[in-house]
């Protein structure tokens, strides 16, 4: 099928976040100027930069007692943020803190999670969380939105602080069967990461060695 955005697509639901997939989950805590902590998981998330390492998440829409979502205007105001990696373990309490709520309420106490203060940044760390980024705040970008009332932003970090578990590292490196993030999809839909594969980067030796290999099982 093809169908031209303005259109509509026709469909029980929008298919284009099942297109785009999987995403990661960045659970962002923030604090209010007045020291209430926020906690929302962004599955429109992801590492944007290298050197230095940057992240960003969008707090599109609006909150449910009206004006921006906490997660803009907290880190508006203050300049933080912690991103913690959702895992399978923790799937439950990230789905309860989706919830929209009262800006009185703190998140982390509502779905039981036991928190950590972080090293650099004043936004504690969800404590079962294996992988923590603290970050400091760098712009908000606001991008289009065909409705008035919803707006669309994307805020970009710099990360200055990396907590990584030694439990879910083997020789050195994060092993993505111990780390079991999950990863958003599509309607209600989430992935595990459980089959990882290896690519060396290519290069003109790679091509020619794939190449030969391939010609070789074809002439057998």
């Amino acid at each position: 099928m093809f169908y031209r955005v303005s259109d509509g697509h026709g469909l029980p639901h929008d298919p284009f976040k099942s297109c785009v997939v999987p995403r990661p989950i960045g659970w962002i805590t923030t604090v209010s100027a007045g020291g209430v902590v926020n906690l929302a998981p962004y599955s429109f998330f992801n590492g944007c930069g290298e050197d230095p390492p940057q992240v960003m998440y969008a707090p599109g829409g609006e909150h449910v007692e009206g004006g921006f979502k906490d997660s803009l205007t907290n880190v508006e105001e203050t300049g933080q943020f912690v991103a913690n990696l959702v895992t399978w373990e923790l799937r439950e309490q990230m789905n309860d803190t989706a919830l929209h709520v009262a800006r009185s309420v703190n998140e982390m106490e509502m779905a039981g999670l036991d928190t950590e203060p972080s090293e650099l940044v004043k936004p504690p760390r969800v404590k079962a969380s294996p992988i923590h980024l603290e970050c400091e705040y760098i712009q908000t970008l606001e991008l289009r939105s065909n409705r008035t009332e919803y707006r669309n932003f994307v805020v970009i970090g710099e990360v200055i602080g990396i907590h990584i578990r030694e439990e879910v590292m083997t020789d050195g490196m994060v092993d993505m069967s111990k780390f079991k993030p999950i990863a958003r999809l599509g309607y209600q839909d989430y992935s595990i990461i459980d089959n990882v594969f290896t690519m060396p980067f290519p290069d003109k030796g790679t091509r020619l060695d794939r190449e030969e290999r391939e010609a070789q099982e074809a002439a057998e």
